[in-house]
């Protein structure tokens, strides 16, 4: 009997609906990947072309015909089984009273970076989710912090940090040279940098486009996000041929290009986690990132920081990373950095977590 058994536990996936790929999705799949195992699990979803909800094998069940843009706004509504626990992925809730409700805060952007209608909506629906749940996992104390700053009426014993891990395809490859050429036949290694994930305001795209604008001799690998939009396609438009943009990238091809790239650039003001930061550490890729949010909780000091997020402070350790000898200092430090995070660990103490709830609740 494995570890868990007694308890009853429910998986909304409403994620995978919501977004074809993103670190929640990642953060999801690694959980539902493992839940695979308990001995009474059940998986709600809708029909999806999530990239990561692909490599799950799992029969999911159906909540309700009704659309999962309109159910993401809704409380759960299949009836549980009583002393059931009830995780949902994206801040849902069961009314249902006897039912152990979890909820996993990743961060705050929408608080910090959102106006209008959006914002007002998702900050409703988090905090009814938060306040409704029996248990909290913050994947941060970085996030912990912004949630006890926003809902100090939260009870600081509901609430768990349980970091984010990151993924076994992540990998120093050796054949990474040769793998680069099926990706794009103009990308070599070290003679381009990498940019993953969105591209919104806070992540500062535009002082990245800065900065290799004053590196002529490397290349621009864009990763994920959104189409370029007209105003980018501008912006981009001086750098030429040097710019790549690849969406909907597997986790394994994505593994080849942290392995050529000369660094990860990731200039984000904020982050919950920063998951791309662990993937490049895991896969021998150098990061240069800032000293903001989450991020130096994350990286530890195998990342190289900066406290000022402008293209001089950026190019001044990009800089350093043309030593041989300091950027594989760098590299070495990442692998020890980026072996203390696992999903393994992560699902582990979530488990340990559910069992806490449970018992708290119903013993």
């Amino acid at each position: 009997m494995v570890e868990g058994a007694g308890m009853r536990v429910v998986y909304d996936n409403i994620i995978f609906s919501l977004q074809k790929a993103g670190g929640i999705s990642v953060y999801w799949s690694e959980l539902a990947k493992r839940a695979r195992q308990l001995e009474s699990v059940k998986f709600y979803e809708h029909p999806n072309r999530n990239i990561f909800r692909g490599n799950l094998a799992i029969t999911p069940c159906t909540e309700s015909h009704m659309s999962p843009r309109v159910l993401r706004y809704l409380p759960f509504l299949k009836k549980l089984d009583d002393c059931s626990i009830f995780h949902s992925s994206y801040y849902r809730v069961a009314l249902q009273k006897n039912v152990v409700n979890v909820t996993t805060v990743h961060d705050f952007t929408y608080e910090h970076y959102r106006k209008g209608l959006a914002r007002k909506v998702h900050s409703a629906q988090k905090r009814f989710a938060v306040l409704r749940s029996d248990g909290i996992i913050c994947v941060s104390e970085n996030t912990k912090r912004d949630l006890l700053n926003l809902y100090p009426e939260t009870p600081d014993e509901n609430i768990r940090v349980i970091y984010n891990g990151v993924g076994e395809e992540f990998f120093i490859d050796a054949q990474a040279e040769s793998k680069l050429e099926t990706i794009c036949a103009d990308l070599a290694v070290r003679q381009y940098i990498l940019f993953v994930g969105d591209r919104i305001n806070y992540k500062n795209f535009d002082v990245a486009l800065e900065v290799l604008s004053r590196l002529p001799n490397y290349k621009f690998v864009i990763i994920g996000g959104q189409h370029l939009n007209g105003a980018e396609k501008q912006k981009l438009a001086p750098l030429g041929l040097r710019v790549v943009h690849l969406r909907g990238v597997s986790s394994e091809t994505l593994n080849i290009l942290y392995n050529g790239a000369l660094c990860l650039l990731y200039p984000s003001a904020y982050e919950g986690f920063g998951i791309p930061v662990l993937e490049a550490m895991k896969a021998g890729c150098p990061v240069v990132s800032t000293n903001s949010s989450s991020i130096p909780e994350v990286a530890g000091d195998a990342a190289l920081l900066v406290d000022v997020i402008s293209p001089e402070q950026i190019l001044e350790k990009i800089a350093l990373l043309e030593n041989d000898v300091f950027r594989n200092g760098c590299v070495g430090r990442g692998l020890v950095n980026a072996a203390a995070f696992s999903w393994d660990k992560c699902f582990s103490e979530t488990l340990a977590f559910y069992k806490e709830l449970h018992k708290k609740k119903f013993a």
